[in-house]
């Protein structure tokens, strides 16, 4: 009975040792993170939001940049007007109209002569002009 318990237990010891030279193994492949480098473009805001959460810096010439006053409603309201009125000015000329428009910055006037249009913008607070001139427009 010695014999056949010590056969077995060869057996076994035998079967384990084949077991282990049985391993497998896969090719391994690096892949990389930053999507700078390759990685996944999914992987860029999430880098992002890390690095500026631990970025401890903080820039001594901000207040120099930043201006303490913003615009009033009234001045935003001012420039959206002056950019719409001077839009439907430059519309009109598709339609032969031609004219001017003056704010406290700029003068502009716009005239169309058969095709040749100008467009003369004079700076109010240093007198300075210039001059656009486009030819070849159909009349």
């Amino acid at each position: 009975m010695k014999t056949k318990t010590r056969a077995q237990h060869a057996c076994l010891w035998l079967f384990c040792l084949g077991g282990c030279g049985l391993a497998q193994a896969t090719e391994l492949v690096y892949t990389p993170i930053n999507p700078s480098f390759g990685g996944n473009p999914l992987n860029g805001t999430w880098l992002l939001n890390n690095a500026q959460s631990q970025n401890d810096f903080d820039d001594p010439d901000i207040k120099a940049r930043i201006t303490p006053v913003g615009t009033s409603a009234l001045e935003r309201f001012t420039s959206q007007l002056q950019s719409r009125l001077l839009g439907q000015l430059l519309d009109n000329i598709s339609t032969g109209n031609t004219g001017s428009l003056s704010t406290d910055a700029f003068i502009v006037n716009v005239t169309d002569d058969s095709g040749a249009l100008t467009i003369v913008v004079t700076d109010r607070a240093t007198g300075e002009i210039s001059e656009i001139q486009v030819n070849g427009l159909a009349p």
